[in-house]
């Protein structure tokens, strides 16, 4: 009976037993390639094969040395392609080599020391960065004015904390200490910690709005909060690292060190990204501006308060998931929102 052997969605054949062995012993045909069958169960050549009782053994071309020569040293060496014209023209090489060797640069150049710790959250916030760009993106992204922002976001919360002080006057965080009751600490990471936080955090995003030349799609004002938002965490993260952090032990220490630079600025990017939604509605719809600029500080801020409270319990994780959550369904929602807006 002959067979036909299909490969990538092509076929070959027909091959009789004895052709079959021979091919598959001079490497031309695999054992792995399906023998094509419309009405039967799908078959390899190596269960046709073995059904009639047939062992093959694969012919070796040489040994291992010609192999290896006769592959040709432009191919192992590739010199033409090592140009730096080339390298440099290879984005796919540049993302890889960047994303991957980053930290073993930054480590090396930087030492130990604070610039170390602010480094290797750049280099976070990059990743974060190339997974927003490649999700939430649009044609009215850019990426100078992401940058400016992630920065921008930093610079006001160094002024307003550790310039003005701002935390350290607001009667609200004296709630927020592990003494305090859950109602008590709840207020305060809510209407203390958490509108304070994401008020730092939005801020950037209204001033770029309020320079923009165009109307912004809410799509595109919230890629612009996730790297405010990524920002604020990593700023928070490196203060964290240098000062709470050294207190703690190893394994602790380790621990939230990890989550101050992965974690903790994801769940800052969303809630940054949930109120900079209601804020690209307060410019495209400008008469609804004072409830959209409420319900874009709330919202965020009543996740935070309810995260910082509840820490990392599973109702923590939970209140960090509906705010993913959240985020998303806004702006698969976002034209059913827009429609009840114009009533």
């Amino acid at each position: 009976m002959p067979y036909h052997i299909e490969r990538n969605g092509q076929q070959h054949g027909p091959y009789e037993l004895d052709a079959l062995k021979k091919y598959v012993e001079d490497g031309l045909i695999l054992l792995q390639d399906k023998i094509h069958d419309p009405k039967g169960a799908p078959l390899s050549v190596r269960d046709v094969l073995k059904s009639n009782g047939i062992s093959v053994k694969v012919k070796n071309n040489g040994n291992v040395l010609s192999q290896i020569k006769s592959f040709g040293t432009k191919l192992l060496i590739p010199k033409d392609s090592l140009s730096f014209k080339n390298l440099k023209s290879d984005k796919r090489l540049l993302v890889i080599a960047l994303v991957g060797l980053a930290p073993a640069f930054l480590i090396s150049f930087t030492g130990a020391s604070v610039i170390t710790f602010y480094a290797i959250a750049l280099y976070f916030s990059m990743i974060w960065g190339l997974f927003y760009y490649s999700v939430f993106s649009t044609g009215q992204v850019s990426i100078k004015k992401a940058i400016g922002l992630f920065f921008l976001t930093q610079l006001v919360i160094f002024i307003l904390v550790d310039i003005l002080r701002i935390p350290s006057i607001n009667p609200l965080y004296a709630l927020t200490g592990e003494n305090n009751g859950f109602i008590s600490r709840l207020i305060g990471f809510t209407f203390g910690v958490g509108v304070f936080e994401e008020f730092v955090k939005l801020f950037p995003v209204y001033l770029l709005l309020r320079k923009s030349k165009e109307p912004l799609v809410p799509q595109t004002v919230v890629f612009y909060g996730l790297m405010s938002g990524i920002g604020f965490g990593v700023f928070e993260g490196v203060v964290y690292q240098l000062t709470v952090n050294n207190q703690l032990d190893y394994g602790t220490s380790f621990f939230m060190n990890i989550a101050r630079l992965t974690c903790l600025p994801f769940l800052h990017s969303i809630w940054a990204g949930i109120s900079s939604y209601f804020l690209a509605f307060s410019f495209l719809y400008p008469k609804n501006r004072h409830s959209m600029w409420l319900l874009g500080i709330l919202i965020p801020a009543i996740l935070h308060g309810l995260y910082d409270t509840l820490g990392w319990s599973i109702l923590g994780l939970l209140v960090s998931y509906i705010g993913v959550t959240l985020l998303v369904i806004y702006l698969k929602n976002a034209k059913d929102f827009q429609s009840k807006i114009i009533k």
